[in-house]
């Protein structure tokens, strides 16, 4: 089993040059996932210096990591909407969610993109009977808003099901092959796209922002962040409007390719897709919880495989881990962070759309960018109206990440911990020790630079991982995985 993603093995690296140690540009873009890379596309001013950068290889964290879903039915997430803002934002987070698919399809059209897309329908189910009033009130939004739908008894998979709505016109694609193909065809128009270079700080300096990264510095007139996760905690305070999910992701070889993409609205959830490239594959998304709530990731692994083979009789060829960023009022974080920083954005909070919300934000960005009308923009804002749903959320996120805190530091070393992995303290330095098969320790500081929260050994991935806001790091300190930006290494590891 590959504990890696689908969407990796296809895709060739990005070739880019060397960034300069300064440098001076209109618009940096920090990040270079699904939203920097559409954002970057989308920005068509001319005479101007546009520029991306990523951690990493483009492509190659958030998005590479999904399920590569296009969808407007997201759950039932409508008639929540509904009674948190009100009817009008509803509809309008539909129309928004329906333009963005409309948008990727417009640019594989007229770039003629191979990236395996492939309009499908979509279902929300339930094998739960105490679900069925809420579905009840989805298909009550979806009639105010004229929304073709069908109620169904079943989907195309053998699964038990009490109740389901399918809708059309939603797709599925590969999300790295288009991407890499959006990349290219920005560098064709000039841009600048540089690789491996980790943004660190943001200071404003007059009408401008320096941004400091490990290869040297960069002045910009506007800066946007599309981290998934925004690396800073001051301006826009999201630690405190979101909280983080995780789920697991696994691929199955199958001689089926059913046409459809499906999602419990129970949590924690589950989710289905088929993929067709040069074999038929079957993806499952399940054991969705909050960051805070389960720390032994093996043990979730291993209720994860038995489910699904219990349930659809395979065994995973593939298996990846994933974050999801909920926001707390269950639209997505697109705009200026604030009034005082209109020059600053940020794009983050997409809860389970990530493909969605990333290519509605490259619109809304780059319309801002251009001085252009976007009838999205207020919907999105980050600096939206405060309600008494974003109230509560704000204490129960507030809740969750303290939660996480407490758990990971004083449970020092949590009951699945075997014999190579131990928490303790050095010169008073609490650090984390792994050793590994040849008997090698490997000392690390214990506690994420991000927001000081104790860290939690991932035997899925060997890592050292932040139950609070998903910072990831290897087993000699190295940051693979923001919001942190900073190693946690010590000055050296010993041999035993």
């Amino acid at each position: 089993m590959k504990k890696e993603t689908l969407w990796q093995e296809a895709i060739e690296p990005l070739i880019t040059e060397d960034i300069p140690k300064h440098l001076e540009v209109d618009t940096l873009i920090i990040g270079g996932g699904i939203a920097g890379i559409s954002t970057l596309y989308e920005l068509k001013k001319k005479n101007e210096t546009i520029v991306l950068i990523d951690q990493d290889q483009i492509g190659m964290g958030s998005t590479a990591r999904t399920t590569g879903k296009l969808c407007y039915m997201q759950e039932l997430c409508y008639h929540k909407l509904e009674k948190i803002f009100n009817f009008d934002t509803a509809r309008l987070y539909l129309e928004a969610s329906i333009d963005a698919i409309k948008q990727v399809k417009h640019h594989i059209l007229t770039n003629q993109i191979s990236c395996d897309y492939e309009e499908v329908d979509a279902y929300v189910f339930t094998n739960d009977e105490t679900e069925i009033p809420e579905f009840e009130k989805e298909e009550a939004f979806y009639e105010k808003v004229n929304l073709s739908y069908q109620r169904e008894e079943q989907i195309p998979l053998d699964t038990p099901v009490k109740y389901a709505l399918k809708t059309s016109n939603q797709a599925v694609f590969h999300p790295l092959k288009y991407l890499s193909a959006l990349a290219k065809l920005s560098l064709e128009q000039g841009k600048k796209i540089y690789q491996n270079v980790r943004a660190q700080t943001i200071t404003k300096i007059g009408e401008h922002y320096q941004v400091t990264t490990d290869k040297g510095t960069i002045l910009a007139k506007r800066v946007i962040v599309c981290t998934h996760y925004p690396f800073f905690i001051h301006p826009g305070f999201i630690p405190f409007r979101t909280h983080i999910e995780n789920s697991f992701i696994t691929t199955t070889n199958t001689n089926e390719n059913y046409h459809f993409q499906a999602i419990t609205s129970n949590k924690p959830t589950d989710s289905f897709r088929f993929h067709y490239d040069d074999k038929n594959y079957f993806l499952y998304a399940g054991e969705s919880s909050k960051n805070s709530n389960h720390f032994d990731y093996e043990k979730r692994l291993e209720e994860l495989q038995q489910k699904l083979y219990l349930d659809f009789k395979v065994t995973p060829d593939y298996i990846w881990y994933t974050h999801d960023v909920m926001s707390n009022d269950s639209l997505p974080l697109i705009g200026p962070i604030n009034h005082k920083n209109p020059n600053l954005m940020i794009a983050t909070g997409f809860n389970k759309w990530g493909m969605t919300n990333g290519v509605l934000a490259g619109m809304i960005l780059s319309d801002l960018i251009e001085g252009k009308e976007n009838k999205y923009a207020k919907l999105v804002s980050p600096s939206r109206k405060i309600n008494m749903e974003k109230i509560k959320n704000f204490f129960i996120d507030g809740y969750t990440s303290t939660k996480s805190i407490i758990k990971a530091k004083f449970i020092k070393d949590q009951p699945f911990y075997q014999d190579n992995v131990k928490i303790t303290y050095e010169d008073g330095i609490r650090i984390g020790i792994y050793k590994d098969e040849q008997g090698n320790l490997h000392k690390v500081k214990n506690v994420c630079p991000h927001m000081k929260c104790n860290l939690i050994f991932n035997y899925i991935d060997n890592t050292w991982d932040c139950p609070c806001h998903g910072s990831k790091f290897d087993i000699d300190g190295n940051v693979l995985k923001g919001p942190s930006v900073y190693s946690i290494k010590l000055k050296k590891n010993k041999k035993e």
